[in-house]
């Protein structure tokens, strides 16, 4: 999907998403355990600017709503990092860079796990420590409340793609070809959400944007995608693979602090008002453990346009 302008003459209204000019960084410091080296790791977190020392789980700081794919692992015991979001200097100031990679860990009789890790910034939270590589996703609390109904989110981003023809699925030692060259993408989804008796989450999607970066791209500026409201399934701009209902296999937490599936039951009426926004950047296509090594996104100044 390309960079929609707004009508012309149209007065915009412009909304800074908080902390979204990726300016400030928590840096957390991790003493990975000594059995695998005992290697002293840097995370890195968009929130007011601090250093932790220390494994300690992190919860966002700040009133901050990003939460990254950085996460500290302990598995059997043994603590493991991975980092796949940097901050990088950009003029005279700072952005956001994503990447996928492969993470190893190796102890002989204990663990010996090899993973791809694309690199996710997005709105929401992350419940550490991460104990295993399956259903990961559970530990991501997807998206923040927001009952807003924003023309349009705008961005900087610059992308790099690794040249692969094809993707790669590396979980634990297994390692298969995925058709299909790796993009960069970014979800956005307005979501009115409700809760049943038995805390499951269901939602409607209120409005969607989505676009798939394949080209390596310089910086492009204030790039801005319209939102669409109701139900875009037979739209033109309709992208089955980045905009279906469910897409993404998100995860919340209801009110008692389980992790549901956010199970997306139909589109919402066209004038609805939404409860939570979801938004992600990231530098792989597939969900997890799917990707192209050495892909990377920048990402900077991040805002919603009325």
């Amino acid at each position: 999907m390309a960079a929609l302008p707004l009508a012309v003459g149209a007065q915009e209204k412009v909304v800074p998403l908080k902390f979204g000019d990726m300016e400030q960084w928590v840096t957390r410091t991790i003493h990975e355990s000594a059995v695998i080296g005992g290697n002293t790791k840097q995370l890195y977190e968009v929130g007011p600017t601090q250093q932790i020392d220390g494994n300690k789980p992190y919860t966002n700081l700040g009133g901050s709503p990003w939460g990254t794919s950085n996460v500290m692992a302990k598995v059997m015991g043994v603590v493991k990092t991975n980092t796949s979001v940097y901050p990088e200097k950009r003029g005279s100031g700072y952005c956001a860079r994503l990447e996928t990679h492969i993470e190893r860990v190796k102890v002989l009789g204990l663990v010996n796990i090899t993973v791809l890790a694309s690199g996710s910034l997005y709105l929401g939270d992350m419940k550490e420590p991460i104990t295993g590589t399956k259903e990961g996703e559970k530990n991501l609390n997807a998206g923040v409340p927001f009952t807003s109904r924003p023309q349009a989110v705008r961005y900087d981003y610059r992308t790099e793609m690794s040249g692969e023809p094809h993707r790669i699925h590396q979980m634990m030692n297994k390692k298969t070809v995925v058709p299909g060259q790796d993009c960069c993408i970014m979800t956005l989804l307005l979501q009115r959400r409700t809760e049943d008796a038995e805390g499951n989450i269901v939602a409607k999607r209120v409005g969607t944007a989505a676009v798939r970066y394949s080209q390596t791209e310089d910086w492009h500026d204030a790039a801005t995608y319209t939102i669409h409201y109701g139900d875009i399934s037979r739209s033109a701009d309709y992208d089955e693979e980045l905009m279906r209902l469910g897409v993404g296999n998100y995860h919340a937490r209801n009110a008692k602090g389980e992790s549901r599936l956010i199970q997306e039951e139909g589109w919402a009426a066209p004038d609805e008002t939404p409860t939570h926004l979801i938004l992600q950047f990231t530098s792989s296509l597939g969900g997890a453990f799917v990707g192209s090594p050495g892909n990377k996104m920048w990402i900077d100044n991040v805002e919603l346009v009325y």
